[in-house]
């Protein structure tokens, strides 16, 4: 009996068990409730804007990840962000590439964009790491 026990605490715990975690966006902290929401985390890192060496997470522009994850593997994402300027004329290139990114996480069927400019983005948004980078102060 003692074997049986010894082998289910060694077994590998089922995505149903993930811990909750957190991550920095900008200087916000954002818990993560599932894995397949810190692996779309992961895939914003990859985004950035071209004018700017920094990824959009670290600058803080990424305000909102919402997913509906009801049926397994096909999963909704909604991303609410903003971008440095109201009038940034990258900013269907930015929106595609967040799109394109997320999109090719395993288990996401959907991804919709929304830029608000509420509350409107300023260098305070920004991660430590981001603002030592653009030496910001």
């Amino acid at each position: 009996m003692d074997a049986k026990k010894d082998q289910s605490e060694n077994a590998v715990q089922p995505q149903s068990a993930f811990t909750p975690t957190e991550i920095e966006s900008g200087s916000r902290v954002v818990q993560i409730s599932s894995l397949l929401e810190g692996r779309i985390w992961n895939a914003l890192r990859e985004c950035y804007d071209p004018e700017i060496p920094v990824n959009i997470v670290d600058l803080g522009l990424v305000y909102d990840v919402k997913v509906d994850d009801e049926i397994p593997g096909e999963a909704n994402v909604f991303v609410a962000m903003t971008l440095t300027a109201p009038g940034c004329a990258l900013a269907p290139m930015i929106a595609a590439d967040v799109r394109r990114r997320v999109m090719n996480v395993p288990g996401v069927r959907n991804v919709r964009v929304d830029l608000v400019f509420d509350p409107m983005w300023n260098p305070s948004m920004m991660s430590d790491a981001a603002k030592l980078m653009l030496n910001i102060g």
